[in-house]
């Protein structure tokens, strides 16, 4: 029969052992000491001065003074003595001086980790839920370096799928940032956590950038007259393909409609500038009768109406020809801003009416 138990080492009493309670004492000293064991401290080197009786510690690879010699034991204090324990591998302890449950693993005692891998979930603060398999409640998170850079990496199965950073508040969604349903990188708005909106979406197929939001702010023009250098055009307020053709118009000076207007009537044609400048064309017939005029015939006046009005109190540049290959010449006259008048000169007395062609240069504003 063995003096000892396979496991604990504890004394056992022979049949024939006298002072059979020794034994059973020595026996209950060793299970008080492991039994829902509590390490004061693991890796001691150093016995405490003033030791209390049951106190267990887990002695380092090197202990001192009364642990001298005894490497990696369980020091169990007893009455006035220090009573060695060899740990077996797997023996489990608290260490109070720690807050870690740890265990031996042949040569020391080791913090019992989970493993972690395939976890069904994580909460920090909070609890994880089947969707949410890593939840944490804290006032902030930090994803630092390892000595490099750092990226957080957010990867979907599918481009039909979404892989994004989602903003909410009161758990409502209101920004969205990412992928989301194909492989264009967008930001996205919501008022109400239903309708979505696009800020901002970058597309790599066309590499082109597109939002359904007006732009406002200080790197937009403020005003029709703000020229300020860098800053982001309005449609309303600059011209294009759109609006450079149109009804010119003014205010103040500053045009309000478009850069250029054309137009024509029975009276002939006209071009209108935003700047005010006008321009007008266009043919009338002359008289057909001339009375003499010194060694020249002169014809009776060509009048007609301009097409649109110069500004009141202007009068326009006017100029006339005559298309014909006669001797005739033109003289124009312009005397109001709503119309001209040409005559005709010829060195020989013509039997005919000639076309004469005029152009008026002025302003539609001043």
């Amino acid at each position: 029969m063995s003096d000892i138990t396979a496991r604990l080492d504890l004394p056992m009493i022979q049949p024939s052992q006298a002072q059979k309670h020794v034994t059973h004492n020595e026996a209950l000293q060793v299970l008080d000491g492991l039994v829902q064991a509590a390490l004061e401290e693991s890796g001691a080197t150093t016995p405490p001065f003033e030791p209390v009786t049951g106190a267990l510690y887990a002695t380092g690879a090197n202990p001192t003074d009364d642990w001298a010699g005894q490497p990696n034991k369980l020091a169990l204090r007893i009455t006035e003595a220090w009573l060695f324990i060899d740990p077996q591998e797997g023996w489990r302890a608290w260490d109070k001086a720690t807050g870690q449950f740890k265990v031996f693993d042949g040569s020391g005692w080791a913090e019992i980790l989970p493993d972690l891998n395939n976890l069904d979930g994580i909460g920090i603060g909070t609890t994880s839920d089947a969707t949410n398999r890593l939840t944490v409640a804290s006032a902030a998170s930090l994803f630092t370096h390892d000595g490099a850079g750092h990226q957080l990496k957010v990867n979907k199965a599918a481009p039909a799928d979404t892989a994004s950073l989602l903003f909410q508040s009161g758990f409502t969604g209101h920004a969205e940032m990412g992928l989301a349903g194909d492989t264009a990188f967008s930001i996205k708005l919501s008022d109400d956590g239903t309708t979505w909106h696009d800020a901002l979406r970058a597309d790599p197929a066309t590499q082109q950038l597109a939002t359904d939001f007006q732009l406002t702010g200080n790197a937009v023009q403020q005003s029709p007259t703000d020229t300020t250098t860098g800053r982001l055009m309005r449609a309303d307020y600059g011209y294009g393909p759109g609006n450079l053709l149109g009804t010119v118009t003014q205010s103040g000076g500053i045009p309000t409609g478009g850069a250029i207007e054309t137009g024509e009537n029975a009276s002939g044609s006209y071009v209108k500038f935003a700047n005010g400048l006008m321009m007008q064309w266009g043919v009338a017939a002359s008289p057909s009768s001339y009375v003499p005029d010194g060694s020249i015939y002169r014809g009776g006046a060509t009048t007609f109406d301009y097409p649109e009005d110069f500004a009141a109190g202007t009068i326009p540049a006017l100029s006339v020809s005559v298309n014909s290959t006669d001797t005739v010449w033109a003289q124009a006259r312009s005397l109001v801003n709503t119309g001209g008048s040409a005559r005709l000169m010829a060195a020989t007395e013509p039997t005919q009416s000639y076309d004469v062609g005029w152009l008026a240069i002025g302003y539609w504003f001043t």
